[in-house]
């Protein structure tokens, strides 16, 4: 039987309107080939491309096996709390990651404690890995800090950027002050610094990105892009987006270039050690496609199925990575019946006690906003928040 128009090498083949608005749109080519080592069965079948890949899973034990599928579990049922809150009003907005686990966790795990990391804004598994709290999430997105968190104080994990592709250049600037201050390039890999940078599908059509890759590759800065191809930004299909795979865009930018099954949480791991190892011996940028899907809504106010048919999302709800992992460690003998419902009960505890510190939040003061908006007071931005405090009191105790 063949492959549907919106199986994973085809990456989304657009509709037929789409066709009708812009001409044919032709196939996206079969030759760009995913590193794969899990089949969607859950049998370890490494196929050709994950041959070089393989002895970085030499690193990954018995219990950081088992930690990938439990990271997994748990940031979806938090993900699913987050959404349901935000529809109770209790934030004004939720960007799902369901769907995107193993890209997420995979990589997560591959970075080093030195490593920085600068996400996009559906990057939380990757946050919770580097010891973000969730809830800091959920207070960006209820409107109560400026930004969410302090890097330095969750592992280096930088703040959730909502311009698309701008997290790009903000990752390449950083990598070439690693360079130039000598963090890479000198040492073991285990000593040496390097940034990994998230972003989607729809960001490389962002000049930012594009501008980004320019810059590393001119540099040669340690860094790795990481793009989640969810197939969809926001509407608009990958094949309306690009006539070839993406990962052949970083290679005409001479950027080192992997594609990967994301729905493979071993080789995402894989890939990811692999290129970051790269990037800090000195060896340049690094860029690697994580072909995945977006299961839900591109956030809380987007409608999916406006835009996409019910069996393409059939199609990738039938290859699950949480399930597709599930049945990998069942034949592996490596979890039994009574860890996997423990692994469950671990993920309703977490999504419950987001939940009561989200609902006990409560507000801030409205000033909040003009604070360190300048590194010193400045009489215009003064002169606003008294404003707006008298705006305030005039609606009395009622408002």
């Amino acid at each position: 039987m063949p492959e549907p128009d919106f199986a994973p090498q085809r990456l989304g083949r657009a509709h037929d309107d789409t066709k009708d608005r812009m001409g044919t749109v032709p196939e996206t080519p079969d030759d760009a080939v995913s590193v794969q080592i899990i089949s969607p069965e859950g049998r370890y079948e490494p196929n050709a491309a994950a041959e070089e890949f393989l002895p970085y899973l030499e690193r990954v034990d018995e219990d950081l096996l088992r930690r990938f599928y439990r990271d997994m579990v748990v940031i979806r049922r938090a993900d699913a709390e987050a959404g349901h809150l935000q529809r109770q009003g209790q934030l004004a907005l939720w960007v799902p990651s369901h769907g995107q686990e193993a890209a997420q966790v995979g990589s997560g795990h591959a970075a080093r404690p030195q490593d920085s990391i600068f996400p996009a804004y559906r990057e939380h598994a990757v946050g919770m890995i580097r010891g973000l709290d969730l809830l800091d999430i959920i207070r960006m997105l209820r409107g109560l800090t400026h930004g969410g968190w302090v890097p330095e104080e969750v592992g280096n994990f930088h703040l959730y950027t909502l311009v698309i592709g701008s997290q790009t250049l903000h990752a390449t600037g950083y990598a070439m002050g690693i360079a130039l201050d000598g963090k890479s390039g000198t040492g073991s890999p285990e000593e040496a610094e390097a940034a990994l940078v998230y972003f989607g599908d729809g960001a490389t059509s962002q000049g930012d990105t594009n501008e980004a890759m320019i810059w590393a590759a001119s540099y040669q800065t340690p860094q790795v892009f990481f793009l989640q191809n969810n197939h969809w930004a926001i509407s608009v299909p990958v094949s309306r987006q690009s006539r070839t795979p993406l990962v052949d865009r970083a290679a005409g930018f001479g950027l080192r270039s992997t594609r990967v099954d994301g729905n493979d949480v071993l080789a995402s791991y894989a890939v990811t050690a692999k290129q970051l190892d790269d990037a800090r011996a000195g060896r340049g940028p690094g860029f690697i496609e994580a072909i995945t899907y977006r299961i839900g809504a591109h956030t809380t106010s987007d409608d999916p199925t406006r835009y996409r048919e019910a069996e393409e999302l059939a199609y990738w709800e039938a290859r699950d990575p949480i399930l597709r992992y599930r049945h990998h460690l069942e034949q592996r003998d490596l979890a039994d019946g009574d860890w996997f419902r423990s692994v469950d009960q671990e993920a309703m505890d977490l999504a419950a006690d987001l939940r009561r510190r989200t609902l006990a939040l409560g507000t801030v003061d409205v000033g909040l906003i003009f604070d360190n908006v300048y590194a010193e007071d400045h009489p215009v931005v003064r002169e606003q928040k008294q404003w707006l405090a008298a705006y305030e009191a005039g609606f009395g105790e009622a408002r």
